[in-house]
């Protein structure tokens, strides 16, 4: 399958069946903290990037697996996709599983984008700076993107959304971790009022070598001075995940056991969509099973023995 993946574990989701609309890293942002590495392509343009006929056809045969939620998330910005609107509308009419968007809010500043929503039960955006300089230094984004104007968008989709709405914070040491930058982002979160504010850090190997993890610890501590206070979002998945997705996830170590990969390596010889392997990976290096390492400009997963 091209744009479905899954069902995998999802540290909030459960078992979460991934719909990618995008192609890699097309996106409205260039994060330094990305898994993905850095944007390919950079834009503010929502076009019909991949099939919509395929992209229905896919999920309409894997809906009998009865996922915890639909998320459309992905390798790039899936508010980007045009037609996302009514893709949401037809995956409706298909199965009473739960919807949900995994966006960094850059375009719901747009009144159609926030239309088109509408159709989730549940929307996950992230705001990762409190104000306009940090925005510009921690998300990168495009030219034409301003600070204020995202931040109004996603008080605006607070107002005409009827869903859940979980606002997703990422910390990254030496930038966002500060008593400073955190009252920033708190009066931030005062004027969005989304029902939940999740707290994460980096996780996976970034775009950059600079953007480092927040300790656990302090996570803890910032999260308290959010109201509503902040949630902590685990590193590992649960025991029953990964149970549920042990064949796949001891073929990835099985592959990193023969030669160290990169996680396209690791995409490409199981034939499975790149952020189902970051998510086996993610159980492999929460077990201490496997580790990563920098080579020259790729990082690269090895195994322990």
């Amino acid at each position: 399958m091209r744009y479905v993946y899954g069902p995998v574990p999802s540290r909030r989701l459960g078992w979460s069946l991934g719909v990618d609309l995008i192609p890699a890293k097309t996106c409205t942002f260039n994060c330094i903290y990305c898994q993905l590495g850095r944007s390919r392509t950079l834009t503010l343009e929502r076009s019909e990037y991949v099939p919509f006929d395929g992209v229905l056809e896919e999920i309409r045969e894997k809906t009998a697996c009865r996922p915890d939620y639909i998320t459309i998330s992905g390798s790039g910005e899936p508010t980007l996709y045009s037609r996302l609107g009514e893709l949401l509308d037809q995956i409706r009419s298909l199965t009473d599983v739960p919807l949900a968007v995994l966006t960094n809010g850059s375009l719901l500043w747009r009144e159609d984008v926030r239309e088109e929503l509408k159709a989730a039960s549940l929307v996950i955006p992230s705001l990762d700076a409190g104000n306009a300089a940090m925005f510009a230094t921690i998300n990168r984004p495009h030219g034409d993107l301003d600070f204020e104007q995202v931040l109004q968008g996603l008080v605006d989709f607070r107002e005409s959304f009827a869903g859940q709405i979980w606002l997703e914070i990422l910390l990254v040491a030496g930038f966002t971790a500060n008593n400073s930058e955190i009252q920033d982002l708190s009066r931030c979160v005062e004027r969005i009022r989304p029902d939940r504010v999740q707290l994460n850090t980096v996780t996976r190997p970034p775009a950059e070598d600079y953007a480092v993890a927040v300790p656990p610890h302090e996570l803890l501590e910032y999260a308290q001075q959010f109201r509503p206070v902040a949630e902590v979002i685990g590193d590992a998945p649960s025991t029953h995940a990964r149970n549920r997705c042990a064949d796949i996830t001891q073929d990835t170590l099985g592959l990193i056991r023969r030669r160290p990969c990169t996680l396209q390596d690791v995409a490409n010889g199981l034939g499975i969509h790149v952020l189902e392997a970051v998510k086996h990976l993610e159980i492999l290096t929460a077990d201490a099973r496997v580790h990563s390492t920098m080579i020259g400009s790729k990082v690269f997963y090895m195994a322990r023995f």
